[in-house]
């Protein structure tokens, strides 16, 4: 059987598992460790406090500071409500492109590496692989939070983070961040015939969303010139809002989720603060003259930090020697290379698929994406032992 044949094969069986952020990833993590103890890896599985999520982190070769850690997220979004030709839980291949939910979005990265574990694992001799594969990226990078605090306080650590994204095999350098809030607005019930008598939940939460649309403003006619990204401003999103049950009820409760992507600290301070000062002078005053009890509360989902562009970065030159590439790009969507690169580490994204296909119906990886990710893993196997990287 072809390396190709054995990585889709081992896709086929990742893709099996419906880890759905919501649900449990265990079953995928005990797979993924079954196979890197095969290979003789040492395997920790880190539970979160509920015990129904978990990372993997395992290493191959010396216990000793540095080298270069294989990352990657097992959760994926949900399916529901979306026109699935064939069973999202089950691989399908239609020329050349094999079909399912978490295929590239990054399912297939993962395949790859435990198709080469016996190649990674030959090129140990003087420097250690490890392997990252973390819960709940796709909710605020909640495992990868937890994983990095683990690294953190351990004097034996990485040097190197390769988050394999899908970037179609482009080495990308930076990132923006990813804050993901909640705001519940508590006001307060009343009969509809007399609105100036309640306080309504859903008003204030408009007024507060008419707020981010003015910062969002603000924010691109900030936007610095020359700016790497695409959109090259800071952005803000609106993702939901729920409130209300019935036309004739003044709405008591409303709650709002939106997420900002920065650019740069500036722009998230900028935010922060205005909001802060809207809510606290303006809001909630205004509701509280009418319902004293009135609230505003804020759940941050997650602030997961950006990917900066360094001009020393080694994670990016050793991508650079692998690829052949001479350049790095950099992109909008958020990953977990910036959490590793808080702690110290030098951390380079670069994966099989497009993002282009994610968190899509049909999500799909071409085959050839495979085989040039193995590929990049083999010429790491030939080269890694020969050079100092830490």
């Amino acid at each position: 059987m072809s390396d190709l044949d054995r990585c889709q094969s081992m896709l086929a069986d990742l893709i099996a598992f419906p880890s759905v952020s919501s649900e449990s990833n265990l079953s995928v993590i005990h797979y993924i460790a079954d196979r890197l103890e095969r290979a003789g890896a040492r395997v920790e599985v880190l539970k979160d406090p509920s015990g129904t999520k978990a990372n993997l982190f395992a290493t191959l070769g010396p216990e000793r500071a540095g080298g270069l850690v294989l990352s990657g997220h097992t959760d994926v979004v949900p399916v529901a409500d979306q026109p699935w030709r064939s069973d999202p839980f089950k691989m399908v291949e239609r020329d050349g492109r094999l079909y399912g939910r978490g295929t590239c979005d990054m399912k297939g990265f993962i395949a790859t590496c435990l198709t080469k574990l016996d190649t990674l694992k030959a090129a140990t001799c003087d420097h250690p692989i490890h392997f990252a594969f973390t819960h709940d990226e796709e909710v605020g990078c909640l495992g990868a939070r937890d994983l990095v605090d683990v690294l953190k306080a351990r004097d034996i650590r990485p040097a190197m983070a390769l988050i394999g994204e899908p970037t179609q095999m482009r080495v990308i350098e930076g990132h923006k961040g990813c804050c993901e809030y909640t705001v519940t607005f508590t006001g307060a019930e009343g009969h509809g015939s007399a609105p100036e008598k309640g306080v309504n939940a859903i008003e204030y939460a408009v007024r507060y969303i008419n707020r981010l649309l003015v910062l969002r403003q603000a924010l691109i006619d900030r936007c610095p010139p020359g700016s790497r990204f695409d959109p090259p401003h800071t952005t803000i999103n609106i993702g939901g809002l729920k409130g209300g049950h019935a036309h004739n009820v003044i709405a008591g409760k409303a709650t709002l989720e939106w997420e900002m992507r920065p650019t740069s600290l500036a722009d998230y301070d900028l935010v922060q603060r205005d909001l802060a000062q809207y809510v606290g002078d303006v809001l909630l005053p205004d509701m509280q003259a009418i319902a004293p009890q009135a609230e505003i509360t804020t759940e941050v989902i997650g602030e997961v930090a950006g990917l900066t562009p360094m001009d020393e970065n080694a994670a990016r030159d050793l991508l650079y020697r692998l690829t052949g590439a001479n350049t790095a790009d950099v992109v909008p969507f958020g990953t977990e290379a910036g959490l590793f690169q808080e702690i110290g580490m030098s951390a380079v994204i670069c994966g099989p698929g497009s993002i282009d296909q994610a968190h899509k119906p049909d999500e799909y990886v071409e085959r050839d994406q495979l085989c040039q990710a193995m590929a990049v893993l083999d010429r790491l196997g030939e080269t890694y032992g020969r050079h100092d990287r830490d």
